[in-house]
Formats: C-alpha cells, structure tokens, sequence
C-alpha cells in the first residue's frame, strides 16, 4: 500500500496509508481530538475532515478555537439555515451564504414576502429541529454541465450566473438531508455539532453588491457548540450596542455627523478634539525622539502622481471624481506616500543620509459606498499617522524591528495588549492584484518575516491580503469584547521606489534604490478613536479624556474657593470645569457620572477652611477629602505615566 509523510504543526512527521482523510488522522492522533475536529487545514488551505490526503503534505486539525474551524462551522450553519428556510418556504432562490467574523448571513429571494420577527424565529427553530438529525454533509464534484442542468430545474437564476463564470472549473455541490448547493465547502463532519443558534437580523443587500441589481434579503445568524457560549456571546452583542462609538459620540460631545456636510465626513467637536490632539501629541513626541521628521502636504494632487503610484488605476472606483483645473486633472488625496516621494527626490541624497523617516498626519479621501459608511469607523475622510523611511537594504531589518517596537508600545499605552500580527502577503494564484518584480516581492516578504520572527511577534500569515505595491505586518488587535480590529500597520516597498525613480548614491558612488517602509501605528485617526471610544465605554483613561475634572461647589459661599482651584489646577494643565449652576450637588453628580468624567471635586465649608477636596471617582464613588496640592500632585503623575487606570 502505497504510503505518505503528514507533518503537524510541532515539525514531527509521520507515515500514513495513500488517500488517509483528515478525520482518520485526528482519530489516530486521540479520541477526543476526532471528537472536537471540525476541518483539517492542508498546505494552507482548509478541506473537510472526510477529504482523501494523496500526497505528501503539512496538515492542523483545526478545532472550535481555530479560526479555520470557526469559519468552517459558520459555514455549515449558513448551508443548514438554507435548508430551513427551503423547506418553510419552498419557492426561495438563493444566492450566496458565507461565514463571516462573528457568524454567517444567506442572501435569499423570497419574492414578494418580507420576513419578520416570528419568520426569523420559526425559521430557528426549523434549524434546530434539523440539526438534531445529525445528518452528513457530503462533497460532490459535478460536472459544468449537470450543475447548471441541477439549476436550471430548479430555476435559480444566481447560482446560475455564479455558474456561468465557473466553465472549466471543478464544479462541487454539497448536500445535507434534503438541500443541495453549488458551494467549494468546506464544511463540518454533520449538523449534529451545530447546537445553539440564534438568527439575529435582516437587512437589504443588492446581488453581489450592485445596486443595479435586484434588492435580496440578508438573514444574519450565529451558532456555538454550547449554549453558554452564545449567551456570552450575545451579551457582548448587546454590550456592543451600549458602547457604540456613534452613540456615545453624541452623548458625549465628541464628534458630529450631519447630511449638511456630507456622509462619511466627521466634524470633530471640541471634547473629541482633545481626545484627538492629545493622541497626536504623544506620537508625535515619541516619533521626535526616534528621529523622524515632521512634513505636512496638500489634500489634492495632479491625477498623474497617483496614476504614478498606482492608487488611482488600481483603487478608481473607490476615489472621488477629479477635477479640472487650468485643463489639468487633479485628485483628493487617496494617500500620503506619493507627496512624500516627491519630497525624498527634491535633492540629491547620500546613503549617508538614510535612513531618513518622513511623518504626517495626512487627511486622505475615499468614495465609501453610503451603505458601508459607519461612523469614524468607515469614513470618507480621515486622518492617517503615516510616515515613510527610506533605508538602505541593510538597514531595513533593524528599522522594521524598531518601527514594530513603537507600535507595540503606542498599543500597550492606549490598553490595547492582546493582539497578533498577520503577515500579508500577496496570493500567487492573483499576481494581476500586485504590481512590482517577481524578485522584489520574494524578497520583501523575507524581509517582513525575519523582522517578526526578531521581534518575538505573535504572527500567522495571510495570503492575498498583501497591499498591491508590497507585504505588510498588520496589527490584529482584539477589545474588551473580543472584538478583532486591523489597527497599525508596517509596509515593505520596493515597487514605489522603481516607479518614482527614487535614487540615492552609494559609498560606492553609484546610484541605488532605497527601499520604504510604509508605517502607520493608528492607521486611521478617526477608525482607531472609534474603536477606542468603545473600548473604554467613553471611559478614557485620564490622559486623554476631554474633561478630566470638574469642581462642585455646594452653595454659591463656595464658588470664590473653587474657582481658585480650578485657576490653580488649570495653570498646570488640567483639563478641569467648574459647575457652578444653581443646582443640588446630588443632581450635578448624577449628570456628571453619564459625562463619564473622571474626577468630582466637591467642595464646601470644610474643604474650604482646610484647603482640601472631597474626591469622588467616576463609578467608585466618594474617595473621602484629600489635600488639594497632593491631589494635584498625583493628577500631573497619573498623566505623566499615561496610567489607565485612576489614583485615589
């Protein structure tokens, strides 16, 4: 019998029969395994358990913690959905039903009927009715020929135009109890694992996206193994919902978004203002002491330097129409790094010069579909910290490592410790998507690993998800809710330099490419405060939050005394108000803990005769009166240090 060599993830190797199947690994690894195993990721790319192996090859078992095994058991739920929803109502037409971060959605066509509450909770219910079955999902490979004749019947029209661009690949169909669909899979070993589901929303979506399309109906679900797993799970969901960024942003003042300017184009409001300058500041001064240098270039450009880059052929339909000036076409920017070349080639540069580190907090603008916006999160404008180095080759890996150093050290600051890095890189099978030299690419991508594999990062690799002009190191953060975020951002780039000629001469005294790293630890302003502002609940640290303290004076006798604190405090930098509205104490306190602001001060005839303050700390209350120089004292070093947490 023919026999091959599987290698696991720990580097050992072991023999096995030609044709073994993922499940018969796991089961040779450990019972229990084979029990948790949902999908087995071969060479990368993840089958199901009961796919034949017949080469050699490197092979995971990927369970419920796995992200592959996630997806794959989203997947299977979106296919028994489908099969709930065929089966109450039989006329449906379906188009595409993938996994998605926290769950699954099915576009369907149900004709003229519009589901509703009780729809969505029957159609659970069928769900779990089906499941209970505990039937296969199968793997069948089809013809082009019989999948489009399988359609046909069936008068799907989607499936067959997803067909119509499938001629001359294997075509494969996946069948579960009484429901079949065109579908690469993979899928989990049957619906007997799917136990706790929950379908959670409708909403519109054109077909593949077009709205000139026909308008389908989007059904969002998420299923777990455990029903306690998706009650903690649907509580984070509606903990989501209290911290929305956009939310907040109203209640407290941060940010504005009105139809009057224009959708996807935030006005920052004062508070949300200092939130956002007093992050500029502290990168700015961390940028200072690593040596870059600080530039500032225009929104708009002639269309001929993003032609240059790249980002208008390759990223068009997503940028703003140009406009026409002195028979000149001109673009809002889409990106900083062309005008920064242009400021690397102004003069002549040595490699003693290198490496040299460009910084700017660039606005840049983007044509966002209206229904993709969100709030700071999916903006038409934003703000990005970008900065390019220009480096000899041989400084590149020391400049990746320190640039990754700085990164980690903006998100350990900020609260933002659990995270790991994607190291993206571009897919082969898909060289039209990424410009540049065969040699280059191989290269860079060295680069990036051996600078994460220095830097003790926590990494795994993402095919395809390179930028067009070189690899990058991407920054997967994950918030207090789970939550994960694509946040900073390391590029490595040897296509731009080709393309802008970007020259420096040698020790040799020949004329060399640098190479640039593309760097930008917020990547986004408005995105990475979005983010933020959920994350903390609104409850910013002390350092960033817009109001950092507010006086309270019991009654009018004590407003000259309070008015000398807050003269004394703000002379030191506080951020602090006085409230010296006629009201009771109790009802500025109360109005004050929804303003999420860190410190009360409360003050009257004993703090004012004593030359005290009694303290209250959002949500902790009364922290009884301390003396008013060492409370100021401790406010400037719990500042100082950037403390996330409050110093009684």
């Amino acid at each position: 019998m023919s026999k091959i060599n599987i290698t696991f993830p720990d580097g050992s190797l072991r023999e096995f029969r030609k044709r073994v199947t993922g499940l018969e690994i796991a089961q040779g690894i450990s019972p229990g395994l084979s029990k948790e195993a949902l999908a087995v990721e071969v060479n990368g790319e993840v089958w199901d358990l009961g796919r034949s192996i017949d080469q050699d090859a490197t092979v995971r078992i990927l369970k419920w913690d796995d992200e592959g095994g996630k997806a794959t058991y989203w997947h299977s739920s979106a296919h028994l959905m489908a099969e709930a929803i065929e089966s109450l109502f039989p006329a449906t037409k379906f188009g595409i039903g993938p996994p998605i971060e926290n769950g699954f959605y099915y576009d369907i066509d149900l004709g003229d009927h519009a589901l509703t509450a009780d729809d969505l909770a029957r159609i659970e219910t069928k769900m779990t009715e089906l499941a209970s079955r505990d039937v296969p999902y199968t793997r069948e490979e089809k013809s082009w020929t019989d999948a489009v004749a399988y359609f046909k019947k069936k008068k799907d029209p989607y499936k067959l135009e997803l067909l119509d661009e499938l001629k001359g690949e294997t075509i494969t169909f996946y069948h579960q109890g009484n429901f079949t669909d065109l579908c690469y899979g993979p899928h989990i070993p049957s619906t007997g694992r799917i136990k706790a589901i929950k379908l959670l929303s409708v909403a519109g979506a054109y077909w593949r996206g077009n709205e000139k399309n026909k308008m389908l109906q989007r059904v969002y679900g998420v299923t777990f193994p455990t029903r306690k797993e998706l009650d903690v799970h649907l509580f984070r969901l509606e903990e989501a919902k209290r911290r929305d960024h956009r939310k907040l942003g109203q209640e407290l003042e941060l940010f504005l978004l009105t139809p009057k300017v224009g959708g996807g184009l935030p006005l920052w409001l004062p508070k949300g203002t200092i939130v956002r300058e007093t992050l500029e500041q502290f990168l700015r001064e961390e940028q200072k002491k690593r040596g870059y240098l600080p530039v500032v270039t225009p929104h708009i450009g002639n269309i001929g330097l993003y032609k240059t880059s790249g980002h208008y052929p390759y990223y068009k339909e997503s940028q703003f129409t140009p406009v026409e000036v002195e028979g000149d076409l001109y673009l809002l920017k889409p990106m900083n790094c062309p005008h920064h070349f242009q400021i690397y080639s102004a003069r002549p540069r040595s490699y003693r010069d290198l490496p040299i580190r460009l910084a700017e907090f660039g606005t840049v603008y983007r044509y966002e579909q209206s229904g993709e916006l969100s709030g700071l999160i999916r903006a038409r404008s934003f703000t990005v910290d970008d900065s390019h180095m220009f480096v000899r080759q041989d400084q590149l890996k020391d400049e990746l490592v320190s640039v990754i150093t700085l990164i980690q050290y903006v998100f350990k600051t900020l609260g933002f410790e659990d995270f790991r890095t994607r190291l993206s890189f571009r897919d082969p099978k898909n060289m039209e998507k990424f410009g540049g030299k065969e040699e280059l690419w191989v290269r860079a991508e060295k680069d990036i690993t051996e600078a994460a594999q220095e830097a003790n990062l926590d990494h795994f690799v993402g095919i395809g998800e390179a930028a067009f002009y070189g690899p990058k190191i991407d920054f997967m953060v994950r918030d207090v809710l789970g939550r994960t975020w694509q946040l900073g951002t390391v590029q490595v780039d040897y296509v731009m330099p080709e393309r802008f000629g970007l020259e420096y001469v040698g020790s040799d005294g020949r004329k060399h490419r640098p190479v640039v790293i593309h760097r930008a630890p917020f990547g986004s302003l408005e995105r990475f405060i979005g983010i933020m502002i959920e994350h903390f609940a609104g409850e910013f640290p002390l350092w960033l939050a817009p109001v950092q303290a507010v006086l309270l004076p019991i009654t009018d006798q004590y407003h000259t005394y309070a008015e000398d604190v807050q003269r004394e405090f703000k002379d030191a930098g506080i951020r602090i108000e006085l409230d010296d509205r006629n009201e009771k104490v109790g009802y500025k306190i109360r109005e004050w803990e929804t303003k999420k602001v860190p410190y009360m001060l409360v003050v009257g005839e004993k703090e004012s005769s004593s030359n005290t303050l009694s303290v209250r700390i959002h949500k902790q209350g009364d922290r009884g009166a301390v003396d008013r120089k060492e409370f100021l004292r401790n406010l400037l070093k719990t500042i100082e240090t950037k403390s996330l947490t409050l110093q009684e």
